[in-house]
């Protein structure tokens, strides 16, 4: 059964029910009996100019797209869609609800400040420390801009988010595109038409890179929230700043008594007072001592009264108490449930060790796996299979009201500190193995065929971590079980257009494959990396990654997968050739029919020439008057040698009108660059040298039968210019320099018959 499709949360008729495929992928049947393996999903991605193929057995294959295929314009999301969307992009609630409800205090001020800025079109970032309660304000006023922009309010989440992730996921939250992600040029286009309130938390860059996202949204009105120590925005990025620091001592006060639900006894006040002054106002640490303070009168109850889950008898305090009472010692049974005394305030100010001793097996087992994950709580319908506790989804609501969490993104998080408090407790000492049975858990869950690439994507900062602590330990073990993790989940962050996790995860497999010495998978994720960077326009890379992919499978004779990547290398080098501006081949024509693909020819541009002249230093006036010049005929190899100092310049019309020097012919044909025209050329030059023989050998015959004349007749040219004695005033005199003598015709007497 699908773990995240459990009947309880879903209504699903039992664990025979599979969830229905999304809109736009194959679906997943089983054979006739219902007993045999799912097949593989396919998804078909239109990525820009490419049909991208995900194949999660093969790998991806990539294709331009054709004219028809492309998809027009999309549409935007009605109010019903953007209401489910902005539900889906908040955590889930937990399955039970431990602990009061805890309402905003001693914000009103800035939250109606907030919410005016945005009416007015301004983008507002709100600075302040971790706990300071940033999210539940920005909570706050996104419901009271519901409806003041026309593509409504849109929830992102910066935690491991670059601009363009931030950009593609503005695009897919208010425009209707599945299996769509157009090139940065389509991108940038849909987003400047975006008119809505964008809420984003956790964010983790500024200067250039955040005012790229504002100049990008012109119509759009963020609200930012991070951390002081994220890199401040640029001064041309007109921010209105608000900084938020933490409440006053009747605010945290009155939350305390929100947090214990009863009024607080004098002792208690006092001591609030001193944490209050201890922790700068921070809400985080007041929702942690109301923990403790509940904790605390629940130690004072009856041991017997415990919940229906018996998660109060887990707690090793009940259990002293009851043991106490057995063997008859009254005191220590009092004293467990009567006269606690308040902890002390180095222990409030840094309490996630005591709170984490008195919850209960499966909460405690849920803050190892976080901090085995870095920090990452998985979805808490994957606890009850990592924890081996049926009732384990319960622990998210347990540590969410001992404020041990908090929410980030679509997910949970351990809140600001608890990590470092936990592991100096010793908490972090089997993180290796834990993420070793998180990492088997992602990879048959990612793999199964009724889960959705979206529901794999949500899950993608756990799945990644689980993948970077497994290369991280080093061990050969660990590192084929984060192969197999990275070949599973890869291809569904690719169908969920998740690609900055594409690229992680794949490069986790890649580094992953190499310590383990897959020779077959490494080059997998070679392949998938080269398509990767080819669809985001990195020709290079693409070319790099392929030629290692194919090499690799080359050696392992993996025939179908070095056909697979000649085939994306071959679509490289057309779009190298179209970007250099040479031939462009149309979509659907084969490698065979359209012959090798040349090479970019690199402009050569001519050498200076001072006062008109060309680079010999001869001026052509008429020649620069003409539109184009004859090319140079080949000389043939009987014709008289030219005399030294004299060049022969060809010039040509360039696009400004000015001339420059034509290449030789040999020198433009090797940069030409392709067989079929240097074969032509050379056969060009045997014809002519065969021509030329056989002009020379008529001629000769023909002076030996005395019809030969050696006087111009009406009917040659009549451009030639002749001098007084009827010869062309260009053509040197017989006998002279560089005046061919006919072989079997003696000269002038006096002259020598030879050459």
């Amino acid at each position: 059964m699908d773990p995240t499709n459990r009947p309880e949360e879903f209504g699903d008729d039992g664990p025979e029910a599979v969830a229905a495929s999304a809109p736009g992928h194959e679906a997943a049947d089983r054979d006739a009996a219902g007993h045999g393996p799912a097949l593989a999903r396919v998804v078909h991605v239109v990525a820009g100019d490419y049909v991208l193929t995900v194949n999660p057995v093969d790998g991806c294959e990539i294709e331009p797209c054709l004219p028809g295929e492309r998809p027009g314009r999309p549409g935007r999301h009605g109010p019903d869609e953007r209401a489910e969307l902005l539900r889906a992009a908040a955590p889930p609630p937990p399955a039970r609800r431990i602990g009061p409800e805890l309402p905003l205090l001693e914000r009103q001020e800035e939250r109606e400040r907030l919410s005016r800025l945005l009416s007015r079109g301004r983008s507002v970032r709100v600075t302040g420390p971790s706990g300071s309660g940033r999210t539940v304000l920005l909570d706050a006023v996104a419901a009271d801009c519901a409806n003041l922009a026309p593509d409504g309010v849109v929830r992102l989440s910066g935690h491991h988010r670059t601009t363009t992730d931030l950009l593609y996921e503005l695009f897919a939250a208010v425009h209707d595109a599945p299996l769509h992600r157009p090139d940065r040029a389509g991108l940038l286009a849909a987003v400047h038409e975006i008119g809505a309130v964008v809420v984003l938390d956790d964010l983790e860059f500024g200067g250039s890179a955040l005012d790229e996202l504002l100049d990008a949204t012109p119509e759009c009105a963020f609200l930012l929230a991070a951390t002081p120590d994220v890199a401040a925005p640029s001064p041309d990025s007109h921010l209105e700043e608000v900084f938020l620091g933490g409440l006053d001592r009747t605010g945290c006060l009155e939350l305390l008594e929100h947090a214990v639900d009863r009024p607080l006894t004098d002792e208690e006040a006092d001591w609030a007072a001193d944490l209050w002054f201890e922790s700068e106002g921070l809400p985080l640490r007041f929702v942690q001592a109301g923990a403790l303070l509940r904790q605390r009168d629940e130690m004072s109850a009856d041991p017997a009264a415990v919940d229906e889950f018996g998660v109060f008898a887990e707690r090793p305090y009940v259990a002293a108490a009851e043991a106490a009472a057995a063997e008859g010692d009254d005191s220590t049974a009092a004293g467990a449930r009567n006269g606690i005394p308040l902890p002390a305030l180095s222990t409030a100010a840094a309490p996630a060790a005591l709170l984490a001793s008195w919850l209960s097996d499966a909460a405690r087992d849920t803050l190892a796996i976080a901090i085995a994950l870095g920090g990452e709580v998985p979805h808490q319908a994957h606890l009850p299979a990592l924890v081996g506790d049926t009732h384990a989804d319960a622990a998210v609501g347990e540590l969410l009201a001992c404020g041990l969490i908090t929410p980030t993104g679509a997910h949970y998080r351990l809140a600001a500190g608890v990590a470092d408090q936990l592991t100096a407790q010793g908490y972090g000492t089997d993180a290796a193995e834990r993420a070793h049975t998180a990492a088997q858990h992602y990879a048959w869950w990612a793999g199964h065929p009724s889960v959705a690439p979206e529901r794999a994507a949500a899950e993608a900062d756990a799945i990644l971590a689980a993948m970077g602590v497994l290369i991280a330990d080093g061990d050969a073990g660990q590192a084929a079980a984060a192969v197999l993790l990275a070949r599973t989940a890869a291809p569904a962050f690719a169908a969920a257009l998740h690609w900055s996790a594409w690229e992680r995860s794949l490069r986790h497999g890649q580094a992953a494959a190499r310590r383990a010495g897959e020779v077959g998978e490494e080059a997998y994720f070679h392949h998938e990396l080269g398509v990767l960077a080819l669809c985001t326009g990195n020709l290079d890379r693409a070319r790099a990654e392929l030629e290692a992919s194919i090499g690799m499978r080359g050696v392992l004779a993996d025939k179908r997968g070095a056909i697979a990547g000649r085939r994306a290398l071959a679509l490289v080098a057309d779009r190298a050739a179209l970007a250099a501006g040479g031939p462009v081949v149309p979509p659907g024509v084969s490698r065979a029919e359209r012959g090798p693909v040349p090479p970019p020819v690199p402009p050569v541009a001519p050498p200076a020439a001072p006062h008109g002249r060309t680079p010999a230093g001869e001026e052509v006036p008429d020649a620069r008057r003409e539109e184009s010049a004859t090319p140079p005929a080949v000389p043939s190899p009987f014709a008289a040698p030219r005399p030294e100092g004299v060049s022969t310049t060809v010039v040509t019309r360039l696009a400004d009108g000015s001339a420059a020097p034509r290449q030789a012919w040999a020198r433009k044909m090797m940069l030409g660059g392709t067989r079929r025209n240097l074969a032509a050329a050379g056969a060009g030059a045997l014809l002519a040298a065969v021509l030329g023989t056989v002009v020379t050998l008529g001629a000769t015959s023909g002076g030996h039968d005395g019809k030969s004349s050696d006087g111009v007749s009406p009917e040659q040219s009549a451009s030639q210019q002749d001098d007084d004695k009827g010869l062309n005033a260009d053509e040197p005199a017989r006998g002279g320099a560089g005046h061919p003598q006919v072989p079997g015709r003696p000269g002038k007497p006096g002259q020598s018959a030879g050459p």
